[in-house]
């Protein structure tokens, strides 16, 4: 069999076997390259496992307050760990094996082995330095492994890794990345928690749940900090009320090791600091791109603080070289990554109308308790852009089926220009605001105004119509409130 083909993709996450597939679509001989396993860190450590951990926190949040709902439970309800977790790791495997049929749907073919540019249109495949995870469910007959392949168009989905901070490295017991936070053998009785992003917010929430002592030490002056502040300081009342302790404007200057402890000393902007004794501590101060030992440098290809510099359709400096995903900038986000997937094959494919990736238009989601959702401008970023604004906000507890739900404590905020009615922004925190944020996103896509928003039907009762009333709010129209 020939090793020669239009497109090879170098890694199978989100934007990887995204961009097999439609490559595939549009005619294309395709191969992806894999080191470890199908459907990348997203699939098997990262979005979907660590949403089933929190489902099983959801469950455990409701049943801890049956009573609120006239209901009585018998007997006391523990968390299984090894039951949770267990769970999580085979919907991981579930996902996975699922990216393994669509590559025989596809026809994609899979190479096993760590890929290297050694040109521009060639790679050279070795042996992997990771233990490859096969999927159990249907393959590809064309699994292929190492050696020299060639195709005009190569893209680098190579993705990212936890960063670790000079001095307070990961070790896997005592200090995790989110890989150990995924899989505890048991709960430790105190957590603490370094960077308040999502991924630190979110296993802040899901060990909370399950009991755990936690305490967040963030550098920056609110938790979850490209969220809008306003947000923000009302998502940080949730999690203190739920007991999570929170130091803002803090740093871990230093951890010490104990035989099944750490102690960490936190600074402050103040100058003062305090010392912090915790079972474990996760790590969670961002991500840093794969672009080591991939050839890029050999390729000519370039980088800027340590991603891969693309435009919006994935191209790089070096013709018929591309990168999507983690790997080539923020936000790190799986399903920005597939959009570039699409973008970035369809343009190779020659099709018209193909759009640039605006990252402007990208929906941002924490799945804590409460969840946090956004798109678009903060406040504080549209002033600093110029921008004469109107903003609208609407609190849950003014919704009637939130408050049917026990779940009144959230609130809806959107942000337009007062001059045009153009939505730059619509920020939200409560219940399923994660699936209602696409509300908005479609509507900034359209180039949606207030008016069309205003005019749009919602549907009775829903806590979407928490998003109508915070448009109204805008402007001084607010009906239930």
């Amino acid at each position: 069999m020939s090793n020669a083909y239009d497109v090879i993709v170098i890694g199978s996450g989100p934007g990887g076997y995204i961009a097999a597939i439609r490559a595939s679509q549009l005619g294309m001989k395709v191969a992806v390259v894999e080191r470890e396993h199908l459907a990348g860190i997203c699939s098997n450590w990262g979005c979907i496992p660590t949403k089933a951990l929190l489902r099983t926190a959801d469950v455990l949040h409701t049943a801890t307050h049956a009573k609120d709902y006239g209901l009585t439970l018998e007997g006391s309800i523990k968390p299984d760990v090894k039951a949770i977790v267990a769970r999580s790791r085979g919907i991981a495997a579930r996902m996975n094996n699922g990216v393994g049929f669509l590559f025989k749907k596809n026809k994609v073919d899979i190479i096993w082995g760590e890929a290297k540019l050694t040109k521009p249109g060639e790679i050279v495949v070795g042996k992997s330095t990771k233990p490859v995870v096969q999927p159990q469910g249907p393959v590809p007959k064309n699994t292929l492994g190492e050696g020299t392949y060639t195709a005009k168009h190569i893209i680098v989905a190579t993705g990212a890794r936890p960063r670790a901070l000079p001095g307070i490295e990961p070790d896997g017991k005592l200090i995790w990345t989110y890989f150990e936070a995924m899989k505890p053998e048991e709960l430790p009785k105190s957590l603490l928690v370094m960077g308040s992003g999502a991924i630190g917010i979110e296993f802040a929430s899901f060990y909370r749940t399950m009991g755990v002592d936690v305490t967040v030490v963030e550098i920056m002056s609110q938790v979850m900090p490209v969220e809008d502040a306003e947000i923000s300081a009302f998502a940080k009342k949730q999690f203190e009320k739920q007991g999570i302790k929170i130091h803002l404007e803090a740093k871990v200057a230093k951890v010490e090791k104990g035989a099944n402890s750490i102690t960490a000393t936190i600074e402050k902007k103040d100058g003062t600091s305090e010392k912090i004794t915790a079972d474990r501590m996760i790590s969670a101060v961002g991500v840093q791109a794969n672009i080591e030992n991939i050839g890029l440098e050999a390729a000519g290809v370039k980088t800027e603080r340590g991603f891969i510099v693309i435009d919006g359709y994935g191209k790089t400096n070096v013709p018929g070289i591309y990168a999507i995903g983690d790997v080539a900038g923020g936000p790190l986000l799986a399903h920005k990554a597939e959009h570039e997937a699409v973008v970035c094959v369809e343009k190779i494919a020659g099709l018209p109308n193909v759009h640039a990736t605006d990252k402007g238009k990208i929906p941002g989601c924490t799945y804590c308790n409460p969840q946090v959702a956004s798109v678009g401008l903060t406040e504080a970023k549209a002033k600093e852009q110029g921008r004469d604004i109107r903003v609208g906000r609407f609190s849950f507890a003014a919704n009637g089926k939130a408050v049917a739900l026990g779940e009144d404590q959230g609130m809806v905020k959107t942000i337009f220009d007062k001059k045009t009615g153009e939505l730059l922004g619509a920020h939200m925190v409560g219940a399923e605001v994660t699936e209602l944020i696409q509300g908005f996103v479609v509507a900034m896509n359209l180039e949606t105004t207030e008016e069309d928003l205003m005019h749009t039907i919602f549907p009775h009762p829903t806590i979407s119509e928490s998003m109508k009333e915070s448009v109204l709010d805008a402007y001084g129209r607010v009906l239930n409130a």
